[in-house]
């Protein structure tokens, strides 16, 4: 079977980026993490992580590329406990795209850009 895995390009905080989410996301962890040297951007940190069970890998290879919001990921909790506490963590440093709170189409429901730009 095939899978995909989406890699998520950093400046300088892969590795910081995996463990927050690691730390916020049951079901995940940080497999392994490497610095290749000699790429075209220099020294590349390579972080191989699962978040919520779903393969990541991150990518420290310098400010070339920035993330925007074209992209996002949809977190589906179980409790509005669930939601908040991802919130709290995800929010600080971050930046706020929708508020979380309730809307037409959801009972807790926030758009969170974090403190990495993602």
């Amino acid at each position: 079977m095939q899978k995909i895995s989406p890699h998520l390009w950093f400046d300088t905080q892969a590795r910081e980026a995996a463990e927050l989410y690691a730390s916020t996301f049951d079901n995940s962890r940080i497999k392994s993490a490497n610095t290749l040297d000699g790429t075209p951007t220099g020294s590349v940190d390579i972080v191989d992580v699962e978040i919520a069970g779903q393969p990541f890998m991150l990518l420290s290879a310098g400010p070339l590329f920035k993330f925007n919001p074209s992209i996002s990921f949809l977190v589906a909790c179980a409790t509005k406990d669930e939601v908040d506490a991802i919130w709290r963590k995800l929010s600080d440093g971050g930046t706020p795209k929708m508020e979380l709170g309730a809307y037409p189409f959801s009972e807790r429901y926030g758009w969170v850009e974090d403190r990495y730009g993602l």
